[in-house]
């Protein structure tokens, strides 16, 4: 994996957020409009994917967390590939705590595909962290849940997805959060009236406030 794209506190370091980018993107891609909603104290880690060929775009190799092979609500996935992918993400944190950063002053975050490793990272982890941003994304591997649920299922979790959503259906949404619901019920499902798979000022605003309640300074 390259060098993560990494967004330093402009204060005391006390807090940092690990957000993940969507298929084919990089870690600039959301770097500035994550630094954006971010406060003096907290640092911004955004970590590129590796370049592999993709199954859903015909082969076309391009920045994955692991190859996706289907958008049907049960078609196959890269078991392998997202519990690899999951596994950097937890190296990632370990890197963090090594640095002085306790794991309930971390925070996960993602995107699309992004938003779907940063919840099965989040799950899949035995310390409990400080919640978990899934933008427009599903869970995982979700047939291994609950039981795959070690960890942070008390966590404060905020997904929101748009209802016009033609990449990752608004209904993918709705499922997961209805999921996530029976192991871990401190979860917030907003939804973003006309937003396609994208984000939107309303969504950048409430996930500004959800920083700022569970990541405040020291």
């Amino acid at each position: 994996m390259a060098a993560p794209v990494v967004v330093n506190a402009t204060a005391k370091h006390t807090a940092t957020i690990i957000f993940l980018h969507g298929l084919g993107d990089t870690g600039h891609g959301w770097a500035s409009a994550m630094a954006a909603i971010g406060s003096p104290h907290i640092k911004f880690i955004c970590p590129t994917a590796q370049v592999m060929p993709v199954t859903l775009n015909a082969g076309f190799r391009m920045p994955s967390w692991f190859d996706l092979k289907s958008l049907d609500v049960d078609g196959p996935e890269d078991t392998a590939g997202i519990r690899k992918a999951r596994d950097l993400i937890h190296h990632l944190i370990a890197d963090e705590v090594k640095n002085g950063i306790t794991h309930d002053r971390i925070l996960l975050g993602g995107f699309s595909q992004g938003g779907a490793l940063a919840l099965y990272s989040t799950f899949t982890h035995t310390h409990t962290l400080a919640g978990v941003i899934g933008m427009s994304c599903w869970l995982p591997l979700r047939q291994e849940f609950p039981q795959a649920a070690i960890g942070n299922t008390g966590s404060p979790i905020l997904q929101g997805h748009g209802d016009c959503d033609p990449i990752v259906p608004y209904k993918f949404g709705q499922i997961t959060s209805q999921l996530i619901k029976r192991f871990a019920g401190n979860i917030e499902f907003k939804t973003y009236r006309g937003m396609m798979h994208a984000s939107c000022e309303e969504e950048m605003a409430d996930i500004k406030k959800f920083i700022t309640q569970h990541l405040p300074p020291v």
